[in-house]
């Protein structure tokens, strides 16, 4: 199993801090989730149906054509490598590792780039990989270089697949509305944005016979239908929508004024987490558990992304930033 971010227990364990005691900023997700209503039993009595309105829902918010509801974008990055036979994958890096993990263990061969500047390696690429923005570097790529990269692909055949992961803040660059279009696929999450990664909802938006084909090869009743009742609502919901925007983005860039001030300078972020490249990475990160702050390590190009703190986080994270 690949290290994610929010392996509290982990952490617990390794550094003997109650699990109730920690500041978790290794995720990404909001800390402030979407509020959930009350479930009714009814709910909870049934199968989950798949004409709920949950894939419409989905389609509106994402404005697209088709959309597949998953079991969170993961279970959609580990079907699609099943859909071709090996070929060759160049992959973003770094970039979220679960992606090359699922090609390879499928056959394919999987290679790395640096950028869309990397013409050698692309145009050597059945399929390319990417998050938009990255994770963890939040690199952003226009919606413009997207479709001129999944035009060259297709004209030999090749897909072009992006994670939008942590798109929502900024829909305006999502191009999940061209997933209509032969090879390309848009992978879309609601754990993030909404803070909702313990429903396990996602989705998969591509052209309708791919997205046929998977829903073949991931059977019935993926998502449960509590689940499935509370993203359709989180889905049609455009005024805390709205307002999550705004708030994410005014307490990222508060977030990056203040790790500036303590000599960790963002070299870019999102709305959820600010991404700092430093060689005091792991001392960083060995500082801030000691004092129950769990942050997300990166060590082959050392760094941390910092994740935003609960509105009663932001004096502690200060206090343990001020006695590096």
């Amino acid at each position: 199993m690949l290290e994610h971010g929010g392996n509290l227990s982990l952490a617990a364990a390794q550094y003997g801090i109650p699990l109730e005691s920690w500041l978790d900023l290794s995720t990404g997700i909001n800390p402030n989730n979407y509020p959930i209503a009350e479930i009714p039993a009814s709910v909870w009595q049934k199968l989950p149906d798949d004409n709920d309105g949950l894939a419409e829902a989905a389609c509106a918010y994402y404005r697209s054509q088709f959309a597949l509801p998953t079991a969170g974008s993961q279970a959609a990055l580990q079907v699609l490598p099943k859909l071709r036979p090996p070929c060759k994958v160049a992959m973003l890096d770094p970039m979220y590792k679960e992606h090359a993990r699922a090609w390879q263990r499928h056959g394919h061969q999987v290679n790395t780039f640096a950028g869309l500047d990397d013409e050698e390696a692309i145009n050597a690429a059945d399929v390319v990989l990417l998050c938009n923005p990255n994770n963890p570097t939040a690199t952003r790529f226009s919606v413009e270089a997207l479709l001129n990269l999944h035009a060259k692909l297709t004209s030999r055949g090749g897909w072009l697949v992006v994670d939008e992961a942590f798109m929502d803040a900024t829909p305006q660059h999502s191009i999940a509305q061209h997933a209509h279009l032969d090879g390309l696929f848009v992978l879309r999450s609601l754990g993030k944005f909404f803070g909702l990664a313990g429903a396990r909802v996602g989705f998969l938006i591509a052209e309708k016979t791919q997205l046929n084909k998977i829903q073949e090869e991931l059977g019935p009743w993926t998502i449960s239908g509590t689940s499935r009742f509370v993203a359709k609502q989180a889905l049609n919901d455009k005024v805390w929508q709205q307002n999550t925007r705004q708030q994410l983005t005014e307490n990222s860039q508060r977030l990056a004024v203040l790790l500036n001030r303590y000599n960790l300078t963002p070299q870019a972020g999102t709305a959820l987490f600010q991404h700092v490249p430093t060689n005091a990475a792991n001392a960083w990160q060995q500082h801030l558990a000691k004092q129950g702050i769990w942050v997300r390590l990166f060590t082959e190009t050392p760094a941390l992304r910092f994740g935003l703190p609960t509105e009663n986080g932001w004096d502690r994270l200060e206090n343990a930033l001020k006695t590096f």
